[in-house]
């Protein structure tokens, strides 16, 4: 699996982390080894230029997906994944910095964006949360997928709740 993750927020962010979770995420979602994905920080200023221009919303958001090749997970009678490359994440530690601390269950700005991280990989996977029923499968997963790498890191406590609009 070939991430890269590029910080040019100018913030201080757990990069492993980001680039553990992404990693564990891809595997739980049997997406080819060889698939490419990039992970981009950048400040709030970038963010809202990108959320204006993609979304055509004010304002700065947490988490912007742009699929490239349109991967999505392999259906149980799938011999192998396709491989190919993922598309980007964005992600903006401002906007996760103040979602972790509004959140119900409060948490760091670095566990808002590994939750953000898996939420963005879950688009580029075709997943939405437009409708009810796709919310609930979307956000299962996702803290499902959360709660599994942190699991598996030796974290305590439970996960963040989802704060992603």
């Amino acid at each position: 699996m070939s991430i890269d993750v590029n910080n040019e927020s100018g913030t201080e962010v757990d990069e492993q982390a980001i680039l553990d979770i992404a990693r564990y995420a891809l595997a739980r979602m049997r997406i080819h080894p060889l698939s490419e994905l990039s992970v981009i920080v950048v400040d709030a200023d970038a963010m809202e230029q990108l959320h204006i221009q993609w979304m055509d919303l004010p304002g700065p958001t947490d988490v912007m997906s742009f699929p490239m090749d349109e991967l999505r997970p392999p259906g149980k009678d799938d011999d192998e994944p396709p491989q190919g490359l993922l598309g980007d994440i964005v992600l903006c530690p401002e906007v996760a910095a103040k979602q972790g601390a509004e959140a119900d269950t409060q948490h760091t700005m670095d566990e808002e964006l590994q939750l953000l991280t898996v939420h963005g990989v879950l688009h580029l996977l075709g997943y939405d949360h437009e409708e009810p029923d796709e919310k609930a499968e979307m956000f299962g997963l996702q803290a499902a997928i959360v709660d599994g790498w942190r699991q598996e890191k030796g974290l305590s406590g439970p996960s963040p709740a989802p704060t992603v609009s």
